[in-house]
């Protein structure tokens, strides 16, 4: 779990995070999360493993042979960002990143994004 603590340090080292989870999509149990973005992490990691499973499903339906890469939320004071990793060992899982919306840069938040999903090994 060492390595998925670094993972959640990377991820709050981006500007504008305010929190983060690596999250695992069938439980939407978080794996590894940190930071204060003033709710509960876990529970928004549950929630946001519905989203994932919804629009997973609706893929399904559509015939749509595609992966997704990410999902936007966007909040009044918030970014909420999930993205869904791929590689060995990390199928099944998001990271789930929070930003502040006054200070994050979304696009660049995005790109440090990918960089770190890109490092995680479960």
């Amino acid at each position: 779990m060492a390595q998925l603590d670094n993972v959640i340090a990377d991820l709050l080292a981006i500007d504008g995070a305010n929190g983060a989870a690596i999250v695992d999509i069938d439980s939407g149990m978080a794996l590894a999360s940190g930071g204060t973005p003033g709710f509960d992490l876990n529970v928004a990691a549950a929630g946001n493993s519905n989203v994932v499973r919804a629009k997973l499903r609706t893929m399904q339906e559509l015939e749509l042979k595609d992966e997704i890469e990410d999902v936007l939320i966007t909040l009044e004071n918030q970014y909420h960002l999930i993205n869904v990793l791929k590689g060995q060992g990390n199928t099944g899982l998001f990271i789930y990143l929070v930003l502040n919306r006054v200070t994050a840069n979304l696009a660049l938040a995005r790109h440090k994004l990918r960089a770190v999903a890109s490092t995680v090994s479960v």
